[in-house]
């Protein structure tokens, strides 16, 4: 059974920073499709950024040039530097993982969850 565990959320000003860190035990990491998504009170689950196998990534146009996401599969963890927070990226964020192909935007090609970590931009 795969488990991913998110930590590293918290209050921080805008044009502040925060690392967030996803801790993936139970399975082969290296071998998963990994993203960030975020869900906002009242709103649904939206695509942060993602990184593939290969360490290929993509990110969602409003984070571009502001979050890095990467990957170290010795220590089979998957991180998300957010630089330059704004209050609208005040959310719920989830790592999500999967070892099967399809859209890495959409959330229904993953098939393991955390139980999420909040993140607070206070203006």
């Amino acid at each position: 059974q795969v488990q991913l565990v998110e930590s590293g959320g918290g209050l921080v000003q805008a044009g502040g920073s925060l690392r967030l860190s996803c801790a993936a035990s139970g399975g082969t990491f290296s071998g998963y499709k990994m993203g960030w998504f975020r869900q906002a009170p009242g709103k649904e689950r939206e695509f942060v950024c993602f990184i593939s196998t290969s360490n290929g990534v993509y990110y969602t146009d409003s984070v571009k040039g502001r979050f890095t996401i990467s990957r170290d599969n010795a220590k089979n963890t998957m991180y998300l530097q957010m630089n330059s927070l704004k209050p609208e990226y005040t959310a719920e964020y989830y790592c999500a993982g999967s070892d099967s192909s399809g859209p890495s935007s959409s959330p229904y090609t993953y098939d393991y969850w955390g139980q999420g970590t909040q993140v607070t931009v206070s203006s």
